[in-house]
């Protein structure tokens, strides 16, 4: 991403959290991070499509942070999905998200209130394909409706437990609660047999593209994670990461990825990484080739 462009995004992102997103103009945001108008209108055509870049690039990281803890693990491990539930919970928290969201969700803009949806979507999506992993093929009917309730209830929980005991606690064992509440849920409804919302239903909901494209993002950013874990300790450790960084949110946030940057990027990576690195990146490569 454009050093720029992210150090408005990071200034803005402070202000709405300091002021709210309806009390902060974009003359405000001109101010704090020193840009001209006309550099932000180069970036962004409004304040509103300013926050959806905001919204994007926390959810991104946060995604990021979430597949690398399962990295090397056994996605069946129920203790794994509750770290991650947290790691979301206190990014939601750190960010001020839940503020945010509930400023857009009472505005008047459609777009905005379409975009956050579309997120909610999205987040009901990824814990029904793990819950399908943790609870296994046989339970799938049943589990659209088990991840929706489960939202619902961790969201609540944590609502009225912080409003009862105040902000600053871990959401540790409001986390932990809820997911032993649905598990039991999951026996009952699986035994029942009854099925409200059908999970086929799901994918007509979802936004950008089908199920195919869905599963090639899943499957990059599992590879990417892999090979920035390999990279960690490397010595142009900050290149490659951002070479990596610029591969992942070319491909997925871009309407349409200019494919002669990604392979230069693939190849810069082939050339200068150690040969144990290689088989990883040509695995990178292959799926780009695969998808292009």
């Amino acid at each position: 991403m454009n050093d720029r462009r992210q150090h408005v995004i990071e200034k803005a992102h402070q202000l709405f959290i300091d002021r709210g997103f309806q009390a902060t103009s974009i003359q405000d945001i001109l101010d704090y991070s020193g840009i001209s108008k006309g550099t932000f209108y180069n970036y962004f055509s409004s304040k509103n499509e300013l926050l959806v870049a905001i919204f994007k690039a926390l959810y991104h990281q946060m995604e990021q942070a979430r597949n690398e803890i399962l990295i090397g693990q056994d996605p069946t491990d129920i203790a794994l999905f509750i770290k991650q539930i947290e790691l979301q919970m206190e990014s939601n928290k750190k960010n001020n998200l839940i503020d945010l969201y509930e400023e857009v969700i009472f505005s008047n803009d459609e777009d905005l209130k379409n975009f956050l949806k579309q997120g909610q979507l999205r987040m009901i999506h990824w814990v029904f394909e793990r819950f399908t992993e943790i609870f296994g093929e046989s339970k799938r009917p049943y589990l659209l409706d088990c991840s929706i309730m489960f939202l619902g209830i961790l969201h609540h929980n944590m609502k009225y437990y912080t409003t009862a005991y105040g902000p600053t606690l871990s959401a540790h064992r409001v986390v932990r609660y809820s997911v032993e509440r649905i598990v039991h849920i999951i026996e009952e409804v699986s035994n029942s047999g009854e099925q409200l919302i059908e999970p086929e239903l799901l994918e007509a909901l979802l936004p950008c593209g089908n199920k195919q494209k869905r599963l090639f993002i899943q499957e990059l950013q599992k590879q990417i994670a892999h090979v920035k874990e390999l990279f960690n300790s490397h010595s142009n450790r900050d290149k490659y990461m951002e070479l990596l960084n610029f591969i992942q949110e070319e491909m997925i946030q871009s309407k349409q990825p200019r494919q002669f940057l990604i392979k230069s990027a693939l190849e810069s990576l082939m050339q200068d990484s150690t040969v144990n690195e290689k088989k990883e990146i040509m695995n990178l490569s292959e799926l780009f080739t695969s998808h292009s």
